[in-house]
C-alpha cells in the first residue's frame, strides 16, 4: 500500500514539475549540432564523458570531411584519433565510430536504423544513445535519457530512490507522459547546466523550488 502512496506522490509532484519546466523550457532540445542522424550518432558517442560545448567545437570538421557511414568505414583510425583527441577517450570513440561506419554499411545499407534493437546492436551505442537518437532525430520516445544531469536532478526532485540509470529510467517512464519523454530529458539536461548547478545550485533562481525535496530556499 505504502509503495502505490508513493507511486502516486511521485506522479502528482512529476505533473506539477513538467508544468513549471513547460512554461520554462518550451523547446528544449538536444545541445548537440547536427543536420542528419548519422551526425547525432556520432556526436553523441563523442559526448561520452565530454562537454557538448566540446563535441560542438569538434565535429564541424568532422562532419565536413566525413559525410556518409561510408566514410567513417575506410577512416584511418590514427586520423581520427588526432581529430577527436581533445574529446577525451579518443582511442575507444575512434574504434566505435569506424565499427559503427561499418555495421551501418554492411548491415543497413549506410543508413541509420530506427528501432532500438537495431541501434544499440551498433559499436559504441548503448540505451542511452539509441534513446538521443531515437527521440531527437526520429521523434519516437521509446525511453528516457538518462546522464549524470537527468540522474542527480530526478533524484533532488523526489522522482526515483534510485541510483542505477536503468532503474531510473524504468521509474521516470511511469509518472512522465510518453510524449514528454524526450523533451523531459533534454529540459533536465539543461536545467542542470544553467540552474540546478551540481556544486553551486541556484536554488533562490529555480522555478520548482517550491516542489523540490532539496531546495535550499
Amino acid at each position: 500500500m505504502k509503495t502505490k502512496v508513493a507511486a502516486t506522490e511521485r506522479k502528482a509532484r512529476a505533473r506539477k514539475i513538467i508544468a513549471r519546466l513547460k512554461r520554462e523550457y518550451p523547446d528544449a532540445t538536444c545541445a548537440l549540432h547536427h543536420h542528419n542522424a548519422l551526425e547525432l550518432v556520432v556526436a553523441t558517442i563523442l559526448s561520452a564523458q565530454c562537454t557538448d560545448a566540446r563535441v560542438n567545437m569538434v565535429t564541424p570538421h568532422l562532419f565536413a570531411k566525413y559525410r556518409t557511414a561510408a566514410d567513417y568505414a575506410v577512416a584511418d583510425p590514427r586520423v581520427l584519433e588526432k581529430e577527436i583527441q581533445s574529446t577525451g577517450f579518443f582511442r575507444n570513440k575512434t574504434k566505435s565510430i569506424i565499427g559503427m561506419g561499418q555495421a551501418l554499411v554492411e548491415r543497413h545499407g549506410g543508413e541509420v536504423p530506427q528501432t532500438m534493437d537495431e541501434l544499440t546492436a551498433l559499436p559504441g551505442v548503448g540505451r542511452k544513445t539509441a534513446n538521443v537518437i531515437l527521440g531527437t532525430w526520429f521523434k519516437k520516445n521509446e525511453g528516457v535519457v538518462v546522464d549524470t544531469h537527468v540522474h542527480r536532478l530526478s533524484r533532488l526532485l523526489g522522482l526515483t530512490r534510485q541510483d542505477d540509470p536503468v532503474k531510473i529510467e524504468q521509474d521516470l517512464m511511469a509518472i512522465v507522459p510518453r510524449a514528454d519523454w524526450t523533451w523531459f530529458s533534454h529540459t533536465l539536461i539543461h536545467h542542470g547546466r544553467s540552474v540546478c548547478i551540481a556544486r553551486r545550485p541556484r536554488c533562490a533562481d529555480c522555478v520548482l523550488n517550491r516542489l523540490c525535496p532539496s531546495s535550499q530556499v
